[in-house]
């Protein structure tokens, strides 16, 4: 793990997005498509506002989020809604989106069709995940019902999970998939998530999730 600390948070938003933005321009010169994997969350929406309007052939990335809440995009808590609104606008318009929800009344319902769709995008070209204060990353959290499978690393790649505080059953990358990303950037802000990072390091996997994925990771802060 690589950690970059950055003066304020304005700048280190403009830097990853260029980094992000070189990241996939550069692997779409020796692939046809690029698989970009974002977290939700109001944390990335800078990055995504400095993002959408970089210079590359957009419509060669395909976007897809690391987990999703249960919901229809109508809701304000959809993090399908959040992309769209923030990431997929101005030259981003033209990225392909991979979706993780699907209109069913469980996740389980859908999982089987949404796996296929996942599958060609792996493994991920550029992933950009968030982190918890309790170290969660993805819908991976402490406590959550099937964080042990998740964590595994034969388990499937996409994974119903349900946890203590989450008001609605969630759909997440499981950890080998995050893992085997070709590039990974994780993005925290505060004293509080880098107090987090911090203690992670003496934490379990499954106390600390991120511990899972963090390996060759660049992490960005700044306060």
């Amino acid at each position: 793990m690589k950690l970059i600390e950055y003066p304020d948070q304005e700048m280190m938003m403009i830097d990853l997005a260029n980094q992000l933005a070189g990241e996939l321009n550069t692997h779409l010169m020796t692939h046809d498509h690029a698989s970009f994997a974002v977290p939700g969350g109001s944390t990335p929406g800078p990055v995504f506002d400095a993002l959408c309007a970089a210079d590359l052939r957009w419509e060669k990335v395909h976007v897809l989020l690391t987990d999703e809440r249960w919901v229809p995009e109508t809701s304000d808590r959809s993090n399908t809604r959040l992309v769209r609104e923030r990431l997929l606008t101005n030259r981003a318009a033209m990225a392909h989106f991979v979706p993780l929800y699907a209109e069913a009344e469980t996740p389980e319902d859908a999982i089987d069709d949404l796996i296929e769709g996942l599958k060609p995008e792996l493994p991920i070209s550029v992933l950009l995940m968030g982190m918890g204060a309790d170290c969660h990353v993805a819908s991976l959290f402490p406590g959550a019902d099937r964080l042990a499978d998740a964590l595994e690393s034969d388990a499937a790649p996409l994974m119903a999970m349900r946890a203590p505080g989450a008001p609605e059953p969630r759909i997440t990358l499981t950890a080998p998939v995050l893992e085997q990303a070709m590039s990974k950037h994780i993005l925290i802000t505060g004293h509080e998530k880098r107090e987090a990072l911090e203690k992670a390091r003496g934490l379990r996997r499954w106390d600390a999730p991120v511990r899972a994925v963090w390996n060759d990771a660049t992490v960005h802060w700044a306060a």
